[in-house]
Parts: C-alpha cells; sequence; structure tokens
C-alpha cells in the first residue's frame, strides 16, 4: 500500500477533517480492474457502496463499465441519475422497500433494476407487489456459499425458491448472486483454497438448476480480495459471469496491508490536523470516531504515512490521541494525510469530498450521498 505523505497543492484552504479523493488515483484504478478483465468491461459490475458518488459513476460509465452494484434505494437511484444502464441491488428486499423498488423502476424507465431474493416471504412481497402494479421485476437468487450473512444454501429450498421465481407470471429470473466476503486471508494460497470451497458450491448448484432444465441467465460474484480468481471463472465460463468488487475503486489501508497482491492505489483520503500537544510524547489530531469509520479497534482504523511512528492511544468523538517519539516533528497546525483502514464506511460520513487533481486542489467538489433517502 503506497501513498506519498506530501500534501497536494493549496490542500491548506480545505478544513480539516476532510475527505479528498484523488481523481488520478481512481481513473488508475479503474484502468487496473479493465487491465485485469483484458478491455472486456461486460465482466465488471462494481459496488457502489465503497464512494456512493455520481461522479465516479461517471467515469465508470465514460470507460464503457456500465452495470453496478448496490445495497441500498437511495445507492440504485445514485446510480440511475448517473446514467448508469444496469443496477443490481445486491441485498435482500423487504417490508416497504418492495414499493420503494417499483417506484424506482417507474421513476427511472432508462434504468434496468434487479433485486434480490433469498426465503420465500422475500418472493412473495415482491410476487404481490408486482401483480398489484401489474409490473415486471427481476429477481436473483441470493446463493450462500459460506460467509452466511445473507443468501440461502445450495439444495433443495434453494432449488424450490427459483423454481418459484419462474411460476410467477410477473417476475423474472435473473441469475444468481454469490458474494464470498468471508474470504480474506492475506496468503494468496490460503484465499485460494478457501475461493475453490466456495466456487464448488456456485457451480455445483447452477449443475442442479441446469439438470432441472432452468438457465443461468447471468452469475454476479465476489469480493474485493477475490477479485482476480473471479475474473479467471467469468473469463473462461461459457456463460453470462460478473464480477462485484467495490474496494479497488477508492482501496485503503486494511486492504492494501493485507492484499499486496491487488495492486491498486488509495485514491481517497482524510485531511487531518494536529491540534494539540497535550503531553510529552503525544500529540491530538481532529480525526475522532465522527470523522473515520470505528468499527475496527483503534490500532485498525486509519494509518498515517507521515507519521511512521505514530502508536494510537485512545479516540473520542473529535480526537484522535496519538504517541510519537518526538512531538516537535508534529507542531500544533501540522497537516497529514490519512489513509482510513476501511475507506467504505468512511467515506460515508462526509457529504462531499474535496477534489484533487494533477497534485493540486481543484476547485471541483464531489457530493457523497450518504443518505438512505433521495426522492424514493
Amino acid at each position: 500500500m503506497n501513498y506519498s505523505h506530501q500534501l497536494p497543492e493549496g490542500i491548506e484552504t480545505v478544513p480539516s477533517p476532510s475527505l479528498c479523493i484523488d481523481k488520478d488515483l481512481v481513473l488508475s484504478n479503474l484502468a487496473k480492474l479493465l487491465e485485469m478483465v483484458n478491455g472486456n468491461a461486460s465482466l465488471l459490475r462494481p459496488h457502489i457502496k465503497t464512494h456512493k458518488c455520481g461522479e465516479i459513476l461517471k467515469l465508470q460509465r465514460e470507460l464503457g463499465i456500465n452495470q453496478i452494484k448496490c445495497a441500498t434505494i437511495a445507492e440504485a437511484e445514485i446510480a440511475a441519475l448517473a446514467g448508469i444502464a444496469d443496477v443490481l441491488i445486491s441485498y435482500p428486499v423487504v417490508g416497504p422497500h418492495v414499493a420503494r423498488f417499483f417506484q424506482l423502476k417507474e421513476a427511472y424507465p432508462k434504468t434496468t433494476f434487479a433485486a434480490l431474493v433469498d426465503s420465500e416471504a422475500g418472493l412473495c412481497g415482491f410476487a404481490k407487489e408486482a401483480d398489484a402494479r401489474e409490473t415486471a421485476a427481476t429477481l436473483f437468487l441470493d446463493l450462500d456459499c459460506g460467509m452466511h450473512r445473507t443468501g440461502i444454501a445450495p439444495g433443495e429450498k434453494a432449488l424450490a425458491l427459483v423454481q418459484a421465481i419462474e411460476t410467477q407470471p410477473l417476475l423474472n429470473w435473473g441469475g444468481i448472486h454469490a458474494y464470498d466476503g468471508h474470504i480474506h486471508q492475506p496468503e494468496v494460497e490460503e484465499r485460494r483454497k478457501a475461493f475453490d470451497l466456495a466456487i464448488a458450491e456456485v457451480d455445483n448448484f447452477i449443475e442442479t438448476l441446469v439438470s432441472h432444465g432452468i438457465d443461468v441467465p447471468l452469475v454476479v460474484s465476489g469480493g474485493s480480495p477475490t477479485f482476480a480468481m473471479h475474473i479467471e471463472v467469468a473469463s473462461q465460463s461459457s456463460r453470462p459471469w460478473q464480477c462485484s468488487p467495490g474496494t479497488p475503486l477508492l482501496w485503503d489501508s486494511g486492504y492494501g496491508t493485507n492484499h499486496p497482491d491487488l495492486d491498486f492505489s488509495p485514491a481517497a483520503f482524510l485531511l487531518t490536523r494536529v491540534v494539540s500537544q497535550p503531553c510529552n510524547g503525544q500529540i491530538c489530531v481532529d480525526l475522532g470516531t465522527k470523522a473515520i469509520s470505528a468499527e475496527n479497534l483503534i490500532h485498525n482504523r486509519v494509518r498515517f504515512p507521515g507519521i511512521p511512528d505514530a502508536t494510537f492511544v485512545g479516540q473520542s468523538e473529535e480526537h484522535l490521541v496519538i504517541s510519537v517519539d518526538d512531538p516537535s516533528a508534529y507542531p500544533v497546525g501540522a497537516e497529514f494525510v490519512a489513509i482510513p483502514y476501511h475507506v467504505c464506511p468512511s467515506v460515508a460520513l462526509y457529504e462531499e469530498a474535496y477534489l484533487i487533481e494533477n497534485g493540486k486542489l481543484s476547485e471541483e467538489r464531489w457530493t457523497i450521498s450518504r443518505g438512505r433517502r433521495i426522492t424514493i
């Protein structure tokens, strides 16, 4: 994981803490994604949850990546507003969100929307709403290939659910979604072993469906750590297959540390400043839990390329106290680049990103649509 601790020209005018996105590095990461699929953009379905940013979606679209994955109705609407043609909501859509899904279809007829189901109750909700509106919907089966978070395990119940989708006159069978988020071993060989087990679950279930006369129109699979492995499968498959990484668009210090085999660059960073030197050997920066994701233990929340001797002491809402060898090297007011350990929930804490381009602060800012609702 490499990111220079040199601050972009003009950054001194930006208040801290702030989110900054380097457009050149975003484009570099997108280019690497395309290079890994030999330029075949149809093999990619990146997840929007990492950035929630319409401007980044437009960059993807300009490169021919016109299909995305998302987790919420709001993220689906961001994609539609950015002109994305094909949106898969990769989350079980239940309750009032089913009606919102159909409202999306009505509001954005130029975009194709699909959703996941992994239960009979979820299927019934879609069937009921489709019948009431006399409007069709496309559903993917969320197949549990080992993560045990959402999804239905391969077997008779999963087969019956697919058969039930096909019997509904207004529900279209879209294919299989399989996310292997449980696979994140740092060692490539160990990651490969876990991947082989997960993809075997998917392959075996496809064979089950085919043996019952059910075609699989599309498979959407994988996350960031296994992205390269899913490319191999997708490239060799006789059926349409798409890979769905999210984090590589912005990258972070967590994946950068644990998965150096994936050669992406952190394109998002947080600007922070030293606000105090409270006692011997310590400094305090303005990067509290309201500025960076606090889901992990304190030592795995952020990395400072410009403070190599940092040891994290404590964090509160607006403060991060750090122990350093020589506090005089980090005077009050000094500015630093901070790379999130997990970029997705950190980006979601901000409403806008200051844009960096050609090593300089741009006048442009990018909107982060962090809310759960836009218009739908």
